[in-house]
């Protein structure tokens, strides 16, 4: 399964990553890779409720 992580970085700095394909998919970062890191790991856990 191929999902877009879109990204966007806040005025604080932060990086939030979104999964739109997955409602409430989103994550914030200190880093784009970060913000990644954990929209990815959240995804496979919601992946893995359905």
């Amino acid at each position: 399964m191929n999902l877009k992580i879109e990204f966007e970085q806040e005025d604080d700095g932060r990086w939030i990553a979104e999964i739109s394909e997955l409602p409430g998919v989103m994550a914030y970062g200190t880093t784009q890779s970060e913000a990644e890191a954990a929209v990815e790991a959240l995804a496979l856990r919601v992946i893995g409720r359905r």
